[in-house]
């Protein structure tokens, strides 16, 4: 399996992709270029050949990369970490084994690991950051300021400056929904007294509904270490910004690739569109007192499963007094975030100290006087 370093046309320097510009941008000699712009100076870039390298280990030919076990799960099976050359400097890169884009320690380049993403791993589309680091830095103080009893550990310099943009992978859903409803609608007309009886004159109508919904992007987290909520809670990306996949659009942030298959999670999905086009079609009969169904399909035709790379700026916080992960997500594509913060206790105890003690010397004051 081989890696990967995007070099600058100009100066040999490592390229990674910028937000802000939508452009690859090298750090030592200061070049931007666009995706155009770097495949026509460097046609193996566009070819996205690997550059010459091999796990670490590894003898001429031998294809599997060594295996260091190590602690840690997902679905309740151990994880193991693999080991790479860095192409710039030969150092070594440890990642988990669903990573596909980390960062050599010692050079600094951002390094692809090609062969994560290759054959059937590889994504249909990618959604580029357009948030950059700073901008996502700055949310997350603005974020911050409405929360007052978070552990000032939690948005220290340090910790800030842990804030990682990572392409989670993504299944994406689409398909045609043909519906079609049998129903009987009951109108009042009206009500008149005889005698001591009231009569409501109602008239019944046979009600039919049939049409066609195009389904696009329904969207499933495709990583089971990812936290649900973390990954979800960022949704929804905006998908008329999808791009076709190129391996440049990596650069510069880590990436994971996809170990759950749209198989797990197809007969939920179906069903979910299912009802969504069933309620649509029941949502167009207004105007009747009450409507009894008869009879009701959706049938789906033209499904398709896609999967996508979307950009997340994610940030972690161990508390050591529970032993709890806390964490603070930003969708780097349109900035929504959530989270679950950590509660400092101390300053907790001061808020309720500062509101109640006077609020109590007040009562007993009063009472005394009473």
């Amino acid at each position: 399996m081989a890696t990967v370093t995007l070099k600058c046309p100009n100066c040999g320097g490592g390229l990674q992709f910028d937000p802000a510009s939508q452009k690859y941008k090298c750090e030592y000699c200061l070049s931007s270029f666009s995706q155009e712009e770097l495949e026509k100076a460097n046609p193996e870039a566009a070819a996205q050949q690997p550059e010459t390298a091999r796990p670490a280990g590894a003898a001429a030919g031998q294809q599997a990369a060594p295996k260091i076990q190590k602690p840690g799960h997902a679905g309740g099976q151990e994880r193991s970490a693999v080991v790479y050359n860095c192409p710039s400097c030969g150092a070594e890169i440890v990642t988990d084994e669903t990573t596909a884009a980390a960062f050599c320690f010692y050079c600094h380049n951002p390094v692809i690991l090609q062969g994560k993403l290759e054959g059937g791993y590889r994504p249909d589309y990618v959604l580029p950051f357009e948030v950059d680091r700073e901008k996502a830095r700055n949310i997350f103080l603005t974020w911050l300021k409405q929360k007052k009893f978070v552990p000032k550990d939690f948005y220290s310099p340090d910790q800030i400056e842990k804030m990682t943009g990572v392409y989670f992978p993504y299944w994406l859903y689409s398909c045609q929904a043909d519906g079609r409803l049998e129903a009987e609608g009951i109108r009042d007309q009206g009500s008149r007294i005889v005698g001591n009886t009231r009569y409501t004159d109602r008239q019944k109508f046979r009600i039919e509904r049939t049409g066609s919904m195009h389904i696009e992007n329904v969207t499933r987290n495709a990583l089971k270490k990812a936290d649900r909520k973390l990954v979800e809670g960022v949704m929804p990306f905006e998908m008329k910004d999808l791009k076709p996949f190129s391996m440049g659009y990596l650069s510069g942030f880590y990436a994971e690739k996809r170990d759950i298959e749209s198989r797990e999670f197809a007969p939920q999905v179906e069903e979910e569109v299912c009802g969504y086009a069933a309620s649509s079609l029941m949502n167009s009969v207004t105007g009747y007192a009450s409507v009894q169904v008869k009879s009701q399909s959706v049938d789906l035709k033209d499904g398709r499963w896609e999967y996508a790379l979307m950009p997340v700026w994610t940030l972690t916080y161990k508390d050591s007094s529970s032993d709890r992960i806390y964490y603070f997500a930003c969708n780097g594509q349109t900035g929504k975030v959530c989270g679950v913060l950590p509660i400092d206790k101390g300053k907790l105890a001061v808020f309720f100290a500062e509101i109640f003690i006077p609020l109590f010397i007040v009562l007993m004051i009063v009472g005394y006087f009473i």
